[in-house]
């Protein structure tokens, strides 16, 4: 038997039909590409963030090590000036002396 022949407007739902079909299928693609991409973008985000704390823990570790080091330089650089002022004090002091004591006896 002939299949009966369908009219224009069952030809158009048919195609309406199909097209929904192919739109449906497309958006079901586009929806797990969507939900994949998502979870890349949230992985890549956590990933990040890791690594930046690590990189900025690295950078603070550093800088913490340079400063003490700047730190431990100074003091030194402080005691060696410091002593060096006692020296020159020690070897004025007799001097400093004799003319304190001639200024107080109006010698």
């Amino acid at each position: 038997m002939a299949e009966p022949e369908k009219s224009l407007l069952q030809q158009i739902r048919d195609k309406e039909l199909e097209f929904s079909k192919k739109i449906d299928t497309a958006r079901a693609d586009a929806e797990s590409v969507i939900a994949a991409a998502r979870t890349d973008a949230e992985d890549l985000l956590c990933t990040a963030d890791t690594a930046g704390k690590t990189n900025a823990e690295q950078v603070y570790w550093n800088e913490r090590g340079r400063t003490e080091s700047d730190i431990e330089a100074l003091k030194s650089a402080a005691e060696q000036e410091m002593k060096r002022a006692l020296r020159e004090g020690e070897q004025n002091l007799p001097a400093a002396t004799e003319r304190i004591v001639r200024y107080v006896t109006m010698e």
